[in-house]
């Protein structure tokens, strides 16, 4: 069954709904008080590393722990 040009549309508006909801929670979360706070120890994100890096959820000495880890594993803590 081949889709029609008026469901493709449809499909499109979805996505880009969706995409924006994406966005928009992403950037609440990015200005709540939590997110200057490191996820796994607790401690400050220092201004720097979230200037460098907004989406950074974890200070730089959490991030660095887990670094050797996830180099050969192909993963990103943050």
């Amino acid at each position: 069954m081949r889709a029609s040009k008026r469901d493709l549309e449809l499909a499109e508006e979805l996505v880009e709904r969706e995409r924006e909801a994406a966005i928009a929670r992403a950037s609440a979360e990015l200005n709540q008080p939590g997110s200057k706070t490191c996820r796994d120890c607790g401690g400050p994100i220092e201004p720097k590393r979230r200037a460098a890096l907004p989406s950074a959820r974890t200070c730089i000495e959490c991030a660095t722990a887990v670094r050797p880890f996830f180099a050969g594993n192909g993963g990103s803590h943050d």
